[in-house]
């Protein structure tokens, strides 16, 4: 069966109330297509984890500006003034994570681990009512991993069964969140044809891959 859907097949997969993990670092490395018919759509109440709330009208925070979101799990919101504004009017809630943890707290999810083991955050806000857990005399933070039900992903170069390549630095995140999502759709900037790809140069394996849209080629 093809894993080759529409982009308005791709947003009517995602109802209102999920949790959503999107890749990209400042909306590069960003499904835009996808988060464009998300927006069309008009999708409620989604619970989004990105590394970042994107811009005002580019990435993730197009989703924001429209109010599409209940929760946002991120690592920093400072290029988006309306995520500070809607996290400051009690609009949105915002679990702001350092970096790091919040990657490794993916990782975990999808690596099958219970948790992952840090001292970022200790003796801060973070460490409020957090499990923590001593080892050779040092006490770390348990943080839990984080799993989503959906993870809207972009890859450079993808092939119909779903492997990805990525150019430059637009791997941001989305490698690992291939890994820790119950469903997970690709926009692919350049779709080929299985075996276009050498495989040596596969960063995430088409086996993680459900649904693939040609983003390039298609309009909202």
């Amino acid at each position: 069966m093809s894993k080759v859907i529409s982009i308005q097949e791709a947003a009517a997969l995602i109802p209102d109330g999920a949790s959503v993990m999107f890749g990209g670092f400042m909306a590069n490395g960003s499904a835009e297509k996808i988060i464009d018919a998300l927006v069309a759509k008009n999708v409620k109440d989604l619970t989004i984890i990105c590394n970042d709330s994107g811009f005002i009208d580019r990435g993730v925070g197009k989703l924001i500006v429209n109010k599409q979101c209940k929760k946002l799990i991120a690592t920093h919101i400072g290029l988006n003034k309306e995520t500070g504004r809607q996290m400051t009017a009690g609009e949105l809630e915002v679990d702001l994570v350092p970096q790091g943890t919040l990657i490794e707290q993916i990782r975990a999810a999808g690596y099958g681990l219970g948790g992952v083991l840090t001292r970022t955050g200790m003796g801060t806000l973070i460490a409020e009512g957090k499990q923590t857990v001593d080892v050779d005399g040092v006490t770390y933070l348990l943080e839990k991993p984080i799993r989503a039900d959906f993870a809207v992903l972009c890859g450079s170069v993808v092939d119909k069964n779903g492997n990805m390549v990525y150019k430059g630095s637009t791997n941001n995140f989305n490698n690992v969140m291939a890994t820790a999502a119950e469903t997970v759709i690709v926009e692919a900037t350049e779709l080929v044809d299985i075996g276009e790809i050498n495989p040596n140069h596969v960063v995430t394996p088409g086996i993680f891959v459900d649904y693939i849209v040609e983003g390039a080629s298609q309009d909202i």
